[in-house]
């Protein structure tokens, strides 16, 4: 689908949704709300001025509520809209570290890491040069998979 293109009635609505197209209500632009069929310039600005400022929408009802009109005006739209929730400042979506670059104490913030651990991964930086993948650190300091899946989300290479 032209990633420009205005779906134009909910038949298309219905269409686009079986070919997998969805819009993530917590991180849509205005253009992509803007491409759904009775959505006005003023409720798409509207919504990504709210998106922006934190607010979260957990249900059709939300955004019927943000723009001030009936949720069975909105039903229509559900097939395509994915209703996804984002934690910024939680555990849940940290902002990933490079484990080529991170210091010691850095290393230390991340739960679950030891202070063993974050000194090995800078020794080992230091000794063995930079670390390729998180596949890369597993093998070279012997950590187990369960260990590797927790620290995928804090760590990046």
């Amino acid at each position: 689908m032209d990633p420009g293109y205005r779906l134009q009635s909910y038949q298309e609505v219905h269409v686009a949704a079986a070919m997998g197209f969805t819009i993530d209500v917590n991180r849509a632009t205005v253009d992509d709300w803007l491409r759904l069929p009775g959505i006005s310039i003023r409720q798409a600005q509207t919504l990504h001025q709210l998106q922006g400022v934190g607010v979260q929408f957990y249900c059709i009802e939300d955004v019927a509520a943000a723009l001030g009109i009936p949720a069975g005006q909105l039903t229509p739209l559900t097939k395509v809209l994915s209703f996804c929730h984002y934690d910024e400042v939680s555990a849940i979506a940290p902002q990933p570290l490079s484990l080529n670059h991170a210091g010691v104490e850095q290393l230390r913030q991340i739960p679950g890491l030891s202070s063993h651990l974050a000194d090995c991964i800078v020794r080992d930086r230091t000794l063995r040069g930079p670390f390729q993948t998180l596949a890369d650190l597993q093998k070279r300091l012997g950590l187990s998979a369960d260990q590797v899946q927790a620290l995928m989300y804090y760590l990046r290479a």
